[in-house]
């Protein structure tokens, strides 16, 4: 476990999940909203998330946690040795999504980047939920298992699950 991607859908506990691995492992936590947006929450170019993607990934050990531009995503899960989705029922996102707003209107969200506003990213997480069917299905988890050939693949299904991952497959440095 050496070069991690984190994903899944929008109020899953990626954030929450990846920082927990940083910290029990030692290895450098990249959100990727913190390379996908400016400070004021503006989405940046491209080319220069693509650019500070790539440096990531040519670095020696990573956990990128989120999901970015289509293109990097596929890139990232080639690259890592661990693929870790967190896959849990819908109605969990919609609740957590709801709980980190209005805990957002008193403290930055885990992960959140800086300056953005916390109604644009909720109202933003909820469309993204509606669509992920289409994305985030059997066909999907098809491709990840072919792409997951010598890695490790997690599949998170339960708050359970979510919970206690750390302290079933992580070793602490």
């Amino acid at each position: 476990m050496n070069k991690i991607a984190v994903f899944g859908k929008p109020g899953g506990g990626k954030s929450t999940l990846s920082t927990r691995l940083a910290s029990a492992t030692g290895i450098k936590l990249h959100p990727l909203d913190s390379i996908e947006f400016k400070k004021n929450g503006e989405k940046v170019d491209l080319q220069k998330y693509e650019e500070a993607h790539q440096n990531i990934l040519s670095s020696g050990g990573w956990i990128i946690e989120g999901f970015g531009a289509i293109e990097s995503f596929y890139t990232r899960l080639e690259a890592a040795d661990t693929l870790i989705y967190i896959d849990l029922p819908y109605i969990v996102h919609y609740w957590w999504v709801t709980k980190r707003f209005f805990k957002g209107l008193f403290s930055t969200p885990v992960g959140w980047p800086d300056g953005s506003s916390i109604l644009k990213g909720t109202m933003q997480s909820y469309k993204v939920l509606k669509i992920c069917p289409l994305f985030w299905n059997d066909e999907f988890l098809q491709r990840l298992e072919k792409t997951a050939v010598n890695k490790s693949l997690y599949v998170i299904r339960s708050v359970n699950e979510l919970h206690s991952f750390i302290d079933q497959y992580v070793k602490y440095k």
